[in-house]
């Protein structure tokens, strides 16, 4: 029998969760039967499949490749005899959880190849000089009290609600799940929070000018990326949130730490160098909680006015303040657009749906578009449309549902025993 001398092409063998991809080479002077089985075989080997992962059937197999049924079977035959894989009656075929030992000979004999590849060079890290934050704690469940800083209380999310929003927004779905969308977000989001922060926080903005985020991480990074180039000062407080310092300092940033007072961020020792960037929490400093002085808001202006610095304004927890009325955002006082303004849904509603939203100046409103889309094409159009929903400003009509879950959790804070007993002592 002559065979062409090409290769045939790589087909992706689909079983469940698991696919294979086989290349055949006809040109070769093994058999068909022998290179299935080689392949399969390195692929457990390398850790491509795993113990118990499930393997497509030999009908499937021989299909897929395009070989007949019985090539498929001798090959899976030889893999079930060394042990590879195994077969549950009236179930499938599987990988085999117990290797035979030869497998991992074979596995280690290999070794050398790497080295000879250049694997005594140690490889660069980057990763492992990176610093990092903490945030998730897989011991939650097991506490009896939780005191995590920023993680509301999972019994105050709106949850019939926000499935009742998530339904609506999927009976009119249209092309939405299957079609890419403008990286800054919805547009109707971005009106609805433009909206809200004119009353709210004083802060005036155009739809064009907000870019939905993932949360605040992910603005730290948009705003850092447009930023941020190597050597350059960001100023932090002193203490601060570290999320956004790690980001700045991975960036290549040089950090500056300014001690915080009573006032808030002592003005008096930022750095004099023009370009800087200023990451702080005016509103409710982290982790101190001191409001930042008129005086000292516009003192912090006049300084990034003066050295064409940037400011980033996390204002992560302004829904929540029991006395008084809301203060006015620092990007709210800010008349040369120096003040790029981060604002979250985590605390409002919860740190697991990553929502959050960066108002940028105007000219760098397309610089974020675009670094967004090189970020991660934006994000879910789903959540989008549902914290919209849940917003109660969809077709023009209001209905107060997004101000409920953020009421619910003012009383839950505000009428909280732990706060009365540090209030009695």
């Amino acid at each position: 029998m002559t065979f062409m001398t090409t290769d045939r092409p790589a087909p992706v063998v689909k079983s469940g969760h698991v696919q294979l991809s086989i290349i055949l080479a006809e040109s070769e002077k093994t058999t068909l039967q022998n290179q299935i089985f080689d392949q399969i075989r390195s692929m457990i080997l390398n850790g491509q499949l795993k113990g118990d992962d499930p393997m497509p059937t030999t009908r499937e197999l021989s299909s897929q490749l395009g070989v007949s049924r019985n090539t498929a079977v001798l090959a899976y035959e030889r893999l079930i005899a060394e042990g590879y894989i195994r077969t549950k009656p009236y179930v499938g075929t599987f990988v085999s959880p117990d290797l035979p030992d030869t497998a991992f000979l074979s596995a280690d004999h290999r070794a050398p190849l790497a080295e000879q590849a250049g694997a005594a060079d140690e490889p660069p890290t980057p990763c492992g000089a990176l610093r990092t934050h903490r945030l998730a704690d897989p011991g939650r469940r097991r506490l009896a009290a939780d005191f995590w800083v920023g993680r509301p209380d999972a019994r105050s999310f709106p949850l019939k609600a926000w499935s009742h929003h998530i339904k609506n927004r999927l009976k009119a779905v249209g092309f939405n799940l299957t079609s890419y969308s403008d990286p800054a977000g919805l547009l109707e989001l971005r009106r609805a929070i433009a909206k809200h922060l004119a009353p709210a926080r004083g802060v005036v903005a155009d739809p064009d000018q907000i870019v939905i985020v993932g949360g605040c991480q992910d603005g730290f990074n948009l705003v850092g990326r447009l930023l941020v180039r190597p050597g350059c000062a960001a100023v932090v407080e002193s203490p601060c949130y570290q999320g956004a310092a790690f980001v700045l300092e991975s960036l290549g940033a040089t950090l500056h730490p300014v001690p915080v007072d009573q006032d808030g961020l002592d003005v008096a020792r930022l750095p004099k160098t023009k370009g800087a960037v200023a990451y702080v929490t005016p509103s409710h400093q982290y982790p101190i909680g001191v409001t930042m002085s008129l005086q000292r808001r516009l003192e912090l202006l006049a300084w990034a006015t003066e050295y064409d610095a940037y400011i980033m304004e996390d204002d992560y927890d302004s829904d929540f303040r029991f006395v008084g009325s809301p203060l006015t955002a620092l990007k709210g006082l800010d008349r040369n657009e120096r003040v790029i303004y981060l604002g979250t849904f985590s605390k409002c509603m919860g740190p697991g749906l990553r929502l959050g939203y960066v108002v940028l100046p105007r000219r760098l409103a397309e610089a974020g578009r675009r670094m967004k889309m090189l970020m991660n094409n934006g994000q879910s159009w789903l959540e989008h449309a549902s914290r919209l929903e849940a917003s109660g400003r969809i077709s023009g009509r209001r209905r107060g549902g997004e101000a409920r879950p953020r009421r619910r959790r003012r009383r839950l804070f505000a009428g909280d025993r732990l706060g009365a007993a540090i209030r009695r002592h």
